[in-house]
């Protein structure tokens, strides 16, 4: 079974294009829902974290309170460091699971959709790799218009990501995103025939 990388900055649209091979019949392997099922309540890794980081991390209801988990987190790199030594083995643990799973169903490729697949060096254990790209300012737009984010809060989250011409170098193939979704559908259509060709 093939492996197929899928990523783009924050606001790319990623998710979009996740969604229309997803409706088209591949096996999508969501990153960041795996992030937020292995931190759910009664999961080892929350309970670390909360020992790591303090019970404070904890809504009343027992979920994690993510705010207050990243105001501690990200606040010094050895902080940081210590809540990715708790998460990243399962992350991967998880991925690895879904990705055995689809290959025992007989798929013969699964999707990766992982914001950080370049940034992190995963896209060399991929046999593809798709690069959902859109112009920053575009990007920037959309994250104040539909993620409710401000205009600083977004330039900072696009700038702590690899740059996009590092991400276009790592691609077998770029979906352009910067129209509407209407244009998504011609190059998803011809990306689905690259990939049963795989």
């Amino acid at each position: 079974m093939k492996r197929v990388g899928l990523t783009g900055g924050i606001g790319s649209g990623k998710s979009t294009v996740a969604r229309m091979l997803a409706k088209k019949g591949a096996p999508v392997i969501d990153a960041d829902q795996i992030a937020r099922e292995i931190v759910a309540p009664g999961q080892p890794a929350l309970e670390e974290l909360a020992k790591e980081f303090g019970t404070e991390i904890l809504q009343p209801d027992g979920t994690l309170n993510r705010a207050a988990l990243a105001e501690r987190a990200f606040a010094t790199p050895e902080a940081t460091a210590r809540l990715n030594a708790i998460t990243h083995p399962r992350i991967e643990q998880r991925t690895a699971q879904l990705f055995d799973g689809a290959q025992a169903q007989g798929y013969p490729f699964a999707v990766w959709d992982m914001p950080l697949l370049v940034d992190n060096g995963y896209h060399e254990n991929m046999d593809f790799v798709i690069v959902v790209d859109v112009d920053p300012e575009t990007r920037v737009r959309r994250l104040v218009k539909f993620r409710g984010l401000d205009e600083a809060d977004a330039r900072r989250r696009i700038a702590a990501q690899v740059p996009d011409h590092v991400r276009i170098a790592a691609a077998d193939f770029v979906v352009d995103n910067n129209a509407d979704e209407q244009a998504l559908t011609p190059q998803v259509d011809r990306l689905w025939k690259l990939l049963e060709e795989l």
